[in-house]
């Protein structure tokens, strides 16, 4: 895995970050630097503004103040440019229920204007064991086979930055290794990876950095 080297330039960068709901800062001032291929995993409670910084960082959302970059470009002057390199895996799965697996790809496949698409769909469902149940409605999946369908549409298009919110959650012992692998493999290949979590139990597993989002800032670990 790429570690943060000062010669390489930023993927993610944030200066000075908040966001506020009315008097409520739910970022206070977040600092967080991220280079190609790096892996940083940000741990925090429930409520502690996880989401809210992915949202950001996805163009979802606006930051009250501070400055935010994603591949050299500024959030509030190239939010559509950004969106085209950018994986988010936010509580919603922003899948079809009523669409099988393989359907549901082919749909995202088509948006991204993948020219390997077949390939790539197929590749997915079997490194996430789904390969059995592609043609199978979504809806008649358990919560962990959408989570990790929820994944592969995060990352069909090879994007340069994966925004991962709680992407363990529902995942049994089995999965989460399968899913840690593709994405260390993501990584290997210069994906950034900005992942969150509530379980401090994890930071072990997933490994590159890690931080912990309390009272509204980044408290970087060794």
């Amino acid at each position: 895995m790429v570690t943060l080297s000062t010669r390489l330039p930023p993927v993610i960068e944030c200066r000075e970050l908040v966001k506020a709901f009315g008097p409520r800062r739910v970022l206070n001032g977040v600092e967080l630097v991220a280079a190609p291929g790096e892996w940083v995993t940000v741990i925090g409670a429930n409520g502690a503004g996880k989401t809210t910084l992915l949202r950001i960082l996805a163009t979802l959302s606006r930051p009250t103040s501070g400055l935010v970059r994603i591949l050299g470009l500024e959030l509030k002057e190239a939010s559509a440019r950004i969106r085209r390199h950018i994986g988010f895996l936010s509580h919603q799965t922003l899948l079809y229920d009523d669409l099988t697996p393989e359907q549901n790809l082919r749909f995202y496949a088509r948006m991204y204007e993948l020219a390997d698409s077949e390939e790539r769909i197929r590749e997915l469902l079997e490194r996430l064991g789904l390969l059995q149940r592609r043609h199978e409605p979504v809806r008649t999946l358990s919560k962990g086979m959408q989570q990790r369908l929820a994944l592969a549409r995060a990352v069909l298009h090879r994007p340069a930055v994966l925004l991962l919110d709680e992407p363990y959650a529902g995942l049994d012992a089995r999965s989460i290794q399968m899913v840690t692998t593709l994405l260390a493999e993501m990584a290997e290949q210069g994906h950034t990876i900005l992942l969150t979590t509530h379980s401090a139990g994890l930071a072990p597993v997933v490994g590159g950095r890690v931080a912990v989002l309390e009272r509204g800032r980044l408290h970087w670990e060794g």
